[in-house]
C-alpha cells in the first residue's frame, strides 16, 4: 500500500523502552568490580544497582555508594517486608538487592547492572518470564570467569582484602559458582580488565538494538518518512 492511501504513523503507537537488567556473577577475586567500573565509563543509559548487606564497610568502602551497609535486625525486617527483589546469605553475610533500587530506573527506560551472586541471580532468573512479574522487563545474566584457577589465588592474595581463612573458604566456594556457568547467557573471560569491559558494553549495546527497545526511535523516523509524501 501506498503512503497515500493512509495516514501518516498508522498503526505506530509510541511505546517508551524500559530498561533491562543486566546480572553479573563471578566467583570472588575474577576481577568483577573492576570490570563493572571499566564498562560504566564505556556507556550512557545504565546505572550500577547498589546492594545491601550485613558486612562490614571494607576500608575505603562508603555507606550509599559500595554498598548499603545495614545490621541484620533491619536487613531481616526489609526480607519481612518484600522489600528484596533477590537475596542471599554468602560467606556468612546477607546480601540482597531492593526492588526499589531497580524499578524506577528501569521505568525510566534505563539499563540496570546487578552485581549479585550465584544464588541471588538465580532467584531473578527463576521468577516468572524473568523479572517480569514485579520488573516487567528481559533480564540477562552474565558469568565473569577468571582465566584459570591459578589467577584466581593470585588475585585473591593480591588485593589483600581477606586473611588466610576467608581466601580458603572463598576458593572453596569457587568451584561451586564456576560451575554454574552454563546457566547464564553470556560468559566472560576476564584476563584483561580493559577487554572484558569492551566485551560487557557490546553486550548491552547489542540487546539495545533489538527492534522491541528500538521502537520509540524506529517510529519518529517512519513518521518523518511518512509526512513527507507517498513512498511505495
Amino acid at each position: 500500500m501506498k503512503g497515500a492511501d493512509r495516514e501518516p504513523n498508522a498503526g505506530i503507537e509510541p511505546v517508551v523502552a524500559r530498561g533491562e537488567l543486566f546480572i553479573l556473577s563471578a566467583p570472588s577475586g575474577a576481577g568483577k568490580t573492576t570490570l563493572v567500573h571499566h564498562g560504566m565509563k564505556l556507556l550512557s543509559g545504565v546505572e550500577f544497582s547498589i546492594s545491601h548487606t550485613t558486612r562490614r564497610p571494607r576500608e575505603n568502602e562508603r555507606d550509599g555508594h559500595d554498598y548499603h551497609f545495614v545490621d541484620r535486625r533491619t536487613f531481616d525486617r526489609m526480607v519481612a517486608d518484600g522489600r528484596f527483589l533477590e537475596w542471599a546469605e554468602v560467606h556468612g553475610n546477607l546480601y540482597g538487592t531492593a526492588v526499589d533500587e531497580v524499578l524506577p530506573r528501569v521505568e525510566r527506560g534505563v539499563d540496570v547492572l546487578l552485581d549479585i551472586d550465584v544464588q541471588g541471580a538465580k532467584q531473578v532468573m527463576s521468577l516468572p518470564g524473568g523479572a517480569e512479574g514485579i520488573l516487567q522487563t528481559a533480564v540477562w545474566g552474565i558469568f565473569v570467569m577468571p582465566p584459570s584457577y591459578e589467577a584466581l589465588v593470585s588475585r585473591l592474595r593480591g588485593r589483600d582484602l581477606d586473611d588466610a581463612p576467608e581466601i580458603t573458604q572463598r576458593l572453596a566456594g569457587s568451584l561451586a559458582e564456576v560451575d554454574q556457568v552454563w546457566d547464564y547467557d553470556y560468559v566472560i573471560v576476564n584476563d584483561r580488565a580493559e577487554a572484558a569491559s569492551r566485551i560487557l558494553a557490546a553486550i548491552i549495546l547489542e540487546k539495545r538494538q533489538r527492534r522491541g527497545r528500538m521502537r520509540e526511535r524506529v517510529n519518529r523516523v517512519l513518521a518523518d518518512f511518512h509526512a513527507h509524501g507517498p513512498y511505495s
